[in-house]
């Protein structure tokens, strides 16, 4: 058994190096001075970068399991490993005129990374449930960081009391799960599952649970109470994470427990999986996809405050997630993976804008950015291409990313869904271009009219993700066949 312990160690370097890097990096901030610190992200983001690397080279190994069939290399949690480091690495970026000198605060961001990849990679009960709370942990802290704001303070309590009591859900579903199959391992739980008959109403009340607690994670209605509060109350760059990486984490999570636990079928010889016979799970997940994106995109249009606009959005984008997986095709958890990356460059850059603006004009009301576009007019002109992009409207990434979600519906024939979906994709061009009425055609409230001079790291950040929002609107074939190459259930020899 130690041998093979030590035999998997060299598949589980991109998640040791991310252990030794937040030493390093808590070492680093005790011993340093403190016009030293900005060595804190720079440290982190080599660090990110060296478990890139390794991720890559896992690429060329055969899926297996390992530590005991707790953790698997496939080429799905290698696409997600790399996604959560190349995630973090440009929030590291976006803090940077906030946080550069807060050791910490980047030691905690590499934790919950850490986290969010074993959730990626996680085959077993106990270990998913660890890594939710290796991630939930994590983000109660940094939720709360500025612990002297009242508001942050609060963000803090409401996504810590929300999180408890989902995983504690979740894990009372797992226990079910357990005693009806007598197994802990997923791709063991749908073997047992396909095999022999269980009782079809302890299995459902079993998903229900487990269910809710993944859709805290992804902020799935009717989970997503906490959302708002902490979107609005924990820092912006904290708050930009929050709206991808856990997310995301959470999608990982839930296509695994679906694919290889719930599915009737393994691997992608056929065209389409199907549910097991006792569960209409595409149904269900329809109706939640539905529900969370009209919910979403309806209490958006009351907000003024663009955190939590912006907060409500991420769960209207929750819901065209869910679409994805309301169809058991593999042209649907494509859809999904390429949706994914796309978002994370609009949604950050959205974010980023906000951030940088509020870092000079103290505000993050919708109000205050009246006629901002001439003060800013490249950040404004960012913002429009970013929303764009949220919108789901071409030529942007955000609108092939919808693209494919629409097309995989309707292949399924679930019409019903993908006239839902659009419906909400009008609904969201209403709030979204709020924002822009107000940055463009509506006159500033101050007599102020000297171009404001934003932080150069802002402005590189911004860009380097405006680029792709539009690049892969355009040629997105590169990053479909990446999407594609993530794809992969198939059960380990």
């Amino acid at each position: 058994m130690n041998m093979n312990i030590y035999q998997d160690i060299q598949y589980f370097y991109p998640e040791l190096v991310l252990g030794i890097t937040i030493l390093v990096v808590i070492i680093a901030d005790l011993v340093t001075s403190m016009d030293k610190k900005l060595i804190n992200p720079f440290l982190s983001i080599i660090g990110l970068i060296v478990s890139i690397y390794f991720s890559v080279q896992l690429l060329d190994i055969p899926d297996r399991m390992i530590f005991g069939n707790m953790l698997i290399i496939d080429t799905f949690s290698i696409f997600f490993r790399i996604f959560f480091a190349f995630s973090t690495i440009l929030i590291i970026l976006i803090s940077l005129p906030t946080f550069k000198k807060s050791g910490e605060y980047y030691a905690l961001l590499l934790a919950t990374t850490l986290g969010m990849s074993l959730m990626s990679a996680s085959v077993h009960i106990a270990m998913i449930i660890l890594a939710l709370e290796i991630v939930g942990v994590g983000c109660y802290i940094l939720a709360g960081y500025r612990k002297f704001e009242l508001r942050s303070s609060e963000a803090a309590l409401k996504y810590m009391l929300y999180g408890a009591v989902s995983t504690g859900v979740m894990l009372y579903g797992f226990s079910f799960l357990y005693g009806i199959t007598n197994q802990t391992d997923l791709y063991a739980i749908g073997e047992a599952l396909r095999s022999s008959n269980v009782d079809s109403f302890v299995l459902m009340i079993s998903v229900l649970f487990i269910l809710a607690g993944i859709g805290y994670k992804i902020a799935m209605v009717p989970f997503h109470f906490w959302c708002p509060d902490v979107y609005e109350g924990a820092p912006t760059p904290i708050t930009t994470f929050f709206s991808v990486g856990p997310k995301v984490a959470g999608i990982a999570l839930l296509a695994r427990f679906i694919y290889a636990g719930l599915s009737s079928q393994i691997g992608l010889d056929a065209e389409s999986w199907a549910s097991l016979n006792q569960l209409d799970l595409p149904i269900l997940l329809g109706v939640l996809s539905a529900i969370t994106m009209t919910i979403g995109n309806f209490s958006a249009l009351a907000q003024s405050n663009l955190k939590r606009m912006l907060a409500y959005s991420s769960i209207a984008h929750a819901g065209y997630i869910l679409m994805g997986f309301a169809i058991f095709t593999s042209q649907g958890l494509t859809a999904i993976l390429f949706y994914a990356i796309v978002y994370m460059f609009m949604n950050f850059g959205a974010f980023a804008v906000v951030d940088a603006i509020a870092h000079k004009i103290k505000s993050e009301e919708l109000d205050d950015y009246r006629g901002i576009a001439r003060r800013a007019p490249y950040l404004c002109f960012a913002m429009v291409v970013f929303l764009l992009s949220l919108t789901g409207l071409p030529p942007t990434a955000g609108f092939i990313g919808k693209i494919m979600i629409f097309a995989s519906l309707i292949n399924g024939k679930l019409y019903w869904l993908a006239v839902i979906g659009a419906l909400n994709s009008v609904v969201s061009l209403y709030y979204y271009f709020r924002v822009a009425k107000a940055m463009y055609l509506k006159d500033s409230r101050s007599e102020e009219s000297t171009p404001i001079q934003f932080s150069p790291v802002h402005v590189v950040v911004i860009t380097l993700l405006l680029i792709p929002t539009i690049v892969f609107g355009i040629f997105w074939s590169p990053l479909v066949s990446v999407t594609s190459f993530g794809l992969n259930f198939v059960l380990p020899l």
